[in-house]
């Protein structure tokens, strides 16, 4: 069955094609740096009656070599069907476009990736018809991504990297430098790698952590997105009141989600204020705050000056 899950793991490999260069790294294979990718149809349906696809088709096209197919499946479960419709993918996509063919297995669970490494045999009375060997990708060999650097030169793979972990701790300490890296980010950027994790990771514990960061620490410094403009003003429709709101609820909220307590008299104070440019200020702080009273620090200062 197909789900979202299933679909973000080959699906980043289609829109973002830079991934391909550190993914061979982790296979342990040379990948030209110059090199065309196109995305071809996955349909491996024969006439009839029975269909086949594949989860993901790329061309690639080296500046210093033959053209391949690379095939890539996602796989989040061992499945006996696979060890014969992996190769007929292989034979039928190599028949058709007269090209080599390797193919990839994208696992988020060990057991999974030790199994679908193969090779799948096809031999009978000592004679071997076909033998396949997958490439896999798998907590195995995916590298966990969480030096700041790293993350923002090649967010494709620091993001592969959140859903091949996606089952275990490790997610967890890829994901704080990832929301920071897409604060930096253009909107367009940011809006997909947010969007695609938050589908990608799907209910697990990796994907409730995303999501609170995603609401309220990444899209709040003030960085004007479409997500932290639509939470301010899309109750009030832009009036000063409803932004006035929207950033006590965000400056509450950030503080709960970090584990900060927030007093009652604390509270009370950032709910009946409605200066925007204190609010503002106060927003900023509650993301680095190691005590919410610290948020009024200046504003004593101020006052015994």
């Amino acid at each position: 069955m197909v789900t979202s899950p299933h679909e973000a793991s080959h699906r980043l490999f289609q829109d973002r094609p830079e991934i391909l260069v550190p993914a061979f790294e982790a296979l342990g294979l040379p990948l030209p740096d110059k090199a065309t990718v196109d995305v071809i149809t996955p349909d491996v349906t024969e006439t009839r009656p029975l269909e086949r696809r594949v989860d993901s088709v790329l061309r690639v096209q080296p500046s210093d070599g033959e053209d391949f197919l690379l095939a890539i499946e996602a796989q989040t479960r061992r499945d006996v069907g696979k060890e014969t419709s992996w190769p007929y993918y292989v034979a039928y996509l190599q028949s058709k476009y007269q090209l080599p063919v390797l193919l990839v297995v994208a696992c988020r669970d060990q057991p999974t990736a030790k199994w679908a490494a193969g090779p799948f045999t096809c031999e009978a009375r000592g004679w071997t018809a076909q033998r396949t060997y997958p490439l896999v990708l798998g907590p195995g060999n995916v590298p966990v991504i969480t030096e700041q650097r790293a993350v923002e030169e090649n967010l494709a793979m620091a993001t592969f990297s959140v859903l091949t972990h996606g089952k275990s701790a490790h997610a967890m300490a890829i994901l704080e430098p990832v929301a920071r890296a897409l604060q930096v980010s253009d909107e367009k950027t940011a809006v997909y790698y947010g969007d695609f994790l938050d589908v990608g990771l799907g209910d697990t514990p990796a994907g409730k952590k995303w999501r609170e960061l995603m609401t309220f620490v990444t899209y709040f410094p003030g960085r004007g997105t479409v997500r932290e403009t639509a939470y301010l003003e899309g109750k009030a429709e832009g009036k000063a009141e409803g932004k006035a709101e929207g950033k006590t609820q965000g400056i509450t909220r950030i503080l709960e989600v970090r584990g900060i307590d927030v007093s009652e008299e604390a509270r009370q104070r950032i709910t009946a204020c409605t200066d925007l440019d204190t609010l503002d200020r106060w927003l900023e702080l509650a993301v680095t705050a190691p005590h919410a009273d610290d948020l009024f620090t200046e504003d004593k200062q101020s006052d015994q000056a």
